[in-house]
């Protein structure tokens, strides 16, 4: 058994804030206190038990158990299913078979190719499965059961029907059941429901599977487990890995099955021309048809893809990052804004008081009227000789945290430094949520005395020009962050609970900056990706820490209460801002609409209840390992190690995949293009097509196949751009068209300058000389801006050609021979006048469209 891990956030913004942006009503019906102990502690004699271990037996041999399946991936079927079974498998499958019955065996490289190609695709996924699944295990979710008396943690699946289920701030239900019992327990359902508001439950009150707790405790019994519950795949949904829609892979698709359609007509008429026009041998016909139509296929580009979003996830996994949709990489690198949840993500968890600053007086119900000054720096000055007595208020502030069975990190500083609450008893709790920025407690001294006490936001429980704020300004502007303690002479479940309070000291508590906070800042600028520093704190206080982490704007905070309601203008304001406090949970996702409005891709980063609208309606949503159960459910990137510093990572690997796919695909599709350009031409010139499969099984592995492997996989720090299509097809359509004009150029000719019975064979080989020199021209352009191993990538290439070509057995097995000299030269030539083609089509494709890629620093790790 392990123990909870206490849920962060810090108040007034915890992790246990409120869902949703309206405030749940103050003068709803409060229940008595029903302190929730932690787990492995045993439960006071008026709590229910929970199910005996016998009682749990029976259950099991009955099967009533919470049996679902989650899965964090495909299964080993789906991902062999998925890499084996495809179009263009079969079609090159077809071919293949085609070509065992007429032979030789040399005109069947493509399928072993083909072959090799996707056992490197099943294993690469399947290394990426079980990287999500070890990582999964640990960012799996694990719910407290009562039994016998004792909470404990367990994993989902062993909860059993009948189990007493315990409930805190940030908790998700894993099983439908019923309020057992309720500490003004309110649930948000808005994941299932699609209602905003969150719901006051009581005992008896249902619980679906999949809402989550936003304010108060409480426990609630299993009623239905397994598959019959609600929402029993949203356990599932959180983990699995899914092929969403991504620009990326409906580029492709799209492309696929542009060329799909282009392939039939132009496959039909070189069949035609092949085996009917020309008199050739069947066999030949048949083998140059073969050829045309292989190459056509580019089989290797969804393969590439698949490889390097899962080497993707096998490296961010190497960096307890979890990545729960696979297209959240690429959707991380297109990210051009990113909004921080302050608390968790730039601060660490923990915070310390820093000071206590006594306020005014306060006289209690018991007729003790604290009569001495704070003194030293811990006094604020207001009032000195006749305010509030230190050491009741640190009795008081040590009973609220007492009061609190849940306490987020600014209460559980409290506690730390005022442990002893002895003198009150709670009788009544308010829990704190984002929505009303305070908790409160009715507290009963051991004389009789009763008194109300507010803990929370300054600036919402004092009214305008009250002394206090001031001085709280001040702390603010120090990156500190100040909770108010009041008197209130109003009953807790008053409606007007926090009006006219009597306030009573100042706790002053230091938040500890995430070292690497700074410098993951800097890498987001660097990238032209803008940061929003979106807080439920106090908006001066939140642009201080801003500030130490040196992020542009940090000195003009903006105060959310203040943001317009329209959604154009409070885009505007979010586009000149940077830094925002007072910021309610409803305002968080409007905040990241209003964004998305203006064409942003935003990403969301948070770890509280109060961050789960905004992570759902963000582009990318982005968890700390930490935090609720709720946000880690609906964020698509889990960082496990709870680090900001991994997020450029995330960004580094979505950009090298999207950058060097795109550098692929443009070796993929010019081969595409020149293949449908040939086959026209010689369907329209009447002339046997130039190549046998092995001459083209050749050179594409020498100019896209292994290349393309190894760029594929390469650092690229190019930010991500929209029109991926496009991109790709304004360089492969010239590129194509000028490869497959020259080489059936040099054939012509060729054809011109050959006859006899060896003449096929010899212009063949001339057209396979101009034909590889372009690709490998491609190549050399696509490979910029080079490097050692980018220059070496290439020349080992045209190394490996040569060695073709001048080695006897190799050039009988690949029908490859050059004749003379005359014609050879010629191929280069005309090879040289078509780079210089593709020079002249890649620098118009640039300036005509230019990229104005920002380049910035490695990223961290």
């Amino acid at each position: 058994m392990t123990q909870r891990p206490q849920t962060d956030g810090g108040q007034p913004e915890p992790s246990g804030g409120a869902g949703t942006g309206q405030a749940i009503d103050a003068g709803a019906e409060l229940d008595p206190v029903h302190p929730v102990s932690p787990p492995g502690t045993r439960r006071p004699a008026t709590a229910s038990p929970g199910l005996t271990a016998a009682e749990v037996g029976e259950r099991v041999a009955r099967g009533e158990v919470n049996d679902v399946p989650v899965r964090s991936s495909r299964s080993t079927v789906d991902i062999v299913r998925a890499n084996v079974f495809t179009r263009f498998n079969a079609i090159i499958g077809v071919l293949f078979a085609i070509v065992l019955v007429v032979g030789p065996i040399q005109d069947g490289l493509f399928g072993f190719v083909i072959v090799a190609n996707t056992a490197i695709g099943i294993v690469q996924e399947l290394r990426a499965k079980k990287t999500l699944d070890a990582l999964a295990v640990i960012g799996e979710s694990r719910p407290t059961v009562r039994r016998d008396g004792v909470s404990a943690e367990i994993h989902t699946s062993e909860i059993v029907l009948g189990d007493l289920v315990e409930l805190g701030p940030g908790d998700k239900a894993v099983v439908d059941g019923e309020v057992a019992e309720a500490d003004s327990l309110e649930i948000d359902e808005s994941l299932l429901t699609g209602e905003a508001d969150p719901v006051v439950k009581q005992p008896g009150d249902p619980v679906m599977s999949g809402s989550f707790v936003v304010a108060g405790g409480g426990a609630f019994t299993a009623t239905k487990v397994g598959r019959e519950a609600y929402a029993a795949q949203l356990a599932e949904e959180a983990s699995r890995f899914t092929l969403v829609r991504s620009e990326l892979r409906s580029g492709i698709s799209q492309i696929l099955k542009y060329i799909t359609w282009m392939m039939i007509p132009t496959a039909i008429g070189l069949i035609i021309s092949q085996s009917v026009v020309q008199e050739h041998d069947w066999r030949e016909a048949v083998r140059r048809m073969v050829g045309g139509i292989v190459p056509m296929v580019p089989e290797g580009l969804v393969l590439l893809t698949s490889v390097a979003f899962a080497i993707g996830v096998i490296r961010l996994g190497r960096k307890q990052c979890l990545v729960q949709e696979l297209p959240a990489i690429e959707g991380l690198a297109r990210v051009d804004v990113v909004c921080l949840d302050k608390t968790g993500t730039l601060t660490e968890g923990g915070m310390d008081v820093h000071a206590l600053r006594l306020l005014g007086s306060a006289t209690d119900d018991s007729g003790s009227e604290s009569g001495r000054g704070a003194g030293g720096t811990g006094s604020s000055g207001r009032g000195a000789g006749s305010g509030p007595d230190e050491s009741h208020v640190r009795s008081v502030l040590g009973a609220l945290g007492a009061s609190d069975t849940r306490p987020n990190a600014s209460l559980q500083a409290i506690i730390q430094a005022y442990p002893d609450g002895r003198d009150w008893r709670a009788t009544q709790t308010l829990p704190f949520s984002s929505a009303r920025k305070y908790s409160g407690a009715s507290l009963t001294a051991e004389g009789g005395g009763h008194n109300t006490w507010l803990l929370g936001a300054p600036d919402v429980l004092l009214p305008a020009g009250d002394p206090a704020l001031a001085e709280i300004d001040q702390l603010n502007t120090q990156g500190l962050r100040v909770l108010l303690l009041a008197r209130s002479d109003r009953a807790l479940d008053d409606p007007a609970v926090a009006q006219e309070v009597r306030p009573t000291a100042l706790v002053v508590l230091e938040q500890r900056l995430r070292p690497e906070a700074s410098g993951t800042l800097r890498y987001f600028a660097d990238q032209h990706v803008d940061a929003k520093i979106i807080s439920g704190d106090n908006a001066v206080s939140v642009g201080a820490v801003a500030g130490k982490l040196g992020l542009p704007g940090a000195g003009s905070p903006v105060d959310a209460r203040k943001l317009p309601a329209e959604l154009d203008r409070m885009a505007q304001v979010l586009d000149d801002s940077t830094v925002f406090g007072r910021v309610s949970p409803q305002q968080k996702q409007d905040m990241v609409g209003a964004l998305q409005s203006r064409g942003h891709t935003v990403a969301m980063t948070g770890d509280g209840v109060n961050d789960v609208l905004a992570l759902k309606d963000a582009d990318i949503g982005v968890s700390m390992g930490s935090g609720s159960e709720a946000t880690r459910a609906v964020a698509q990137i889990v960082l496990l190690n709870n680090s900001f510093s991994t997020l450029p990572s995330v960004v580094a690997e979505g950009r090298r995949v999207i950058g060097n796919i795109t550098r692929v695909a443009t070796l993929f599709l010019t081969k595409t293009v020149y293949s449908v350009l040939l086959a026209i031409l010689v369907v329209c010139s009447q002339v046997p097509y130039p190549f046998l499969p092995r001459h083209l099984t050749l050179l594409s592995t020498l100019t896209i196949g292994v290349p393309a492997f190894f760029l594929a996989l390469a650092p690229n720090k190019e930010r991500a751009r929209p029109d991926f299509v496009r991109r790709v097809m304004r360089h492969a359509i010239p590129a194509g068209i000028i490869a497959g004009a020259a080489t059936f150029t040099t054939y012509l000719m060729a054809r011109r300058y050959y006859s006899g019975s060896g003449a096929l064979p010899a212009e063949t080989s001339a057209a396979t000389l101009t034909l590889f020199l372009i690709a490998m021209w491609v190549l050399a352009i696509v490979a910029r801006p080079y490097t050692w191993w980018r220059i070496g990538l290439v020349l080992t290439m045209g190394l490996g050609f040569l060695v073709v070509i001048a080695t006897p057995w190799l050039q009988t097995f690949f029908e490859l021979k050059l004749v003379g000299r005359t014609m050879p030269w010629t191929a280069v030539g005309v090879a040289a006048l078509a780079g210089v083609a593709l020079e002249l089509s890649w620098l118009w494709v640039e300036r005509k469209y230019p990229c104005g890629e920002p380049r910035g620093p490695e990223p961290n790790g």
